[in-house]
């Protein structure tokens, strides 16, 4: 595999398209079958967290507002993330608030975003459900802190990733697992993934 940028959000509420803002920022880079790097901030977007939210993740209003401004953070995790492409697990999620928040400082997003929830439902479709934590007892992953909170989520999405990575690889004899495969796996249907990689391998060969 090449690299890839894990990235994982912890914020104030569902989406920006009803006023949340991120509170929260971990990415997690992974090059060639290994967590290689990482950045991590909690960040100050002048937004109320909800009690439920604060219960939920553990960061408190106090907690952002003595932390840097969210223009410095997310232009600090762009940098670090570079060109690379995304994972994020649910990443329908965390890609809303990547783009929105890179909106606003003038940017945008320089690679696609690999769901790796929607990967872990194709090739592991007997576990209980497919929620991150779910994911990581069932498949037996390094435990990496506190789920909610940016850098254990991100951390466990990375290994999950690379065990997604080395499923495909020994299931169906791939050398590689190319960036092209993982968006074909992920808008087809568990019934037609065998079809979608063997016509990728065809196209390849």
């Amino acid at each position: 595999m090449s690299s890839y940028a894990v990235v994982d959000f912890e914020t104030t509420g569902m989406t920006p398209e009803q006023g949340a803002r991120p509170t929260e920022i971990a990415v997690v880079l992974v090059r060639d079958g290994a967590v290689v790097d990482r950045y991590q901030s909690l960040m100050n977007a002048d937004a109320w967290i909800p009690p439920q939210i604060q219960a939920l993740t553990g960061i408190s209003n106090a907690m952002v507002r003595a932390a840097p401004r969210v223009e410095r953070v997310m232009a600090e995790a762009a940098d670090f993330v570079g060109n690379l492409p995304l994972v994020a697990h649910n990443a329908a999620f965390d890609r809303k608030f990547w783009d929105a928040e890179l909106s606003a400082l003038g940017r945008s997003r320089a690679g696609d975003f690999v769901c790796s929830l929607m990967l872990a439902r194709r090739l592991f479709p007997d576990a209980p459900n497919h929620k991150l934590g779910t994911l990581v007892r069932t498949l037996g992953l390094p435990a990496t802190g506190r789920y909610h909170r940016a850098l254990a989520d991100a951390e466990a999405t990375a290994y999950l990733f690379l065990r997604i990575a080395e499923e495909l690889r020994q299931r169906y004899r791939l050398a590689r697992v190319e960036h092209e495969l993982l968006m074909r796996i992920q808008q087809t249907a568990r019934s037609g993934l065998a079809r979608c990689i063997a016509r990728h391998v065809a196209r390849a060969g």
